[in-house]
């Protein structure tokens, strides 16, 4: 057993429930654990939770969420380039569409908007272990010098991967801006000002 704890779980408070708990089922496979009007526990591997919601009276929707201090997205890891991709394959084409995609450098990472504008990453570790990861992050001047990545276009990376690009072929290729997107990049933060 590691001294460290371990990430558990997510808390959300909702104002739409069943919207929340169908759109995280369909989109990274949750099932309710248990559901009672005010509250659901959802799963999607082994643990009695990964994700709950409160739902009770008093909640009201925060329509100027993104300068207001909190969580700016939470993340679900996928074990292979293969495994997201096709994943984010089937989101696009049920017109469920990230906000962002960015090659991070250590990852490849979609941001989707869940029905209550809380950013959910779906991501991919491009070197495939967590310690190569780790020390690129550590060590890499690239990283230093834009740790937030680099912008990439949902579609042209679908289509490259269904083409048979490999995972270490997608990574290098956006990283190298070959999947740019068109239009500005939206990181859900304040403008800077």
């Amino acid at each position: 057993m590691s001294a460290n704890p371990v990430l558990h779980h997510v808390n959300l408070k909702t104002t739409r429930m069943q919207e929340m708990i169908d759109w995280y089922t369909r989109v990274v496979g949750m099932e309710p654990s248990w559901i009672a009007p005010d509250a659901c526990w959802l799963t999607n591997d082994g643990a009695n939770h990964r994700l709950a919601m409160l739902a009770v009276p008093g909640l009201s929707d925060d329509p100027d969420k993104i300068p207001h201090a909190g969580i700016h997205h939470f993340a679900f890891e996928y074990g292979s380039h293969d495994a997201l991709l096709g994943a984010c394959e089937k989101l696009l084409a049920d017109a469920i569409r990230p906000f962002m995609v960015l090659d991070h450098g250590m990852t490849l990472s979609f941001y989707f908007l869940d029905p209550d504008g809380n950013g959910v990453e779906l991501q991919a570790d491009n070197f495939g272990d967590w310690e190569q990861s780790k020390e690129w992050m550590r060590t890499a001047p690239e990283f230093a010098a834009n740790p937030i990545g680099v912008p990439v276009d949902p579609d042209a990376i679908v289509a490259a991967w269904r083409e048979g690009a490999s995972g270490d072929d997608l990574h290098r290729r956006a990283y190298a801006g070959e999947f740019a997107p068109e239009g500005p990049l939206d990181l859900r933060l304040p403008a800077p000002g």
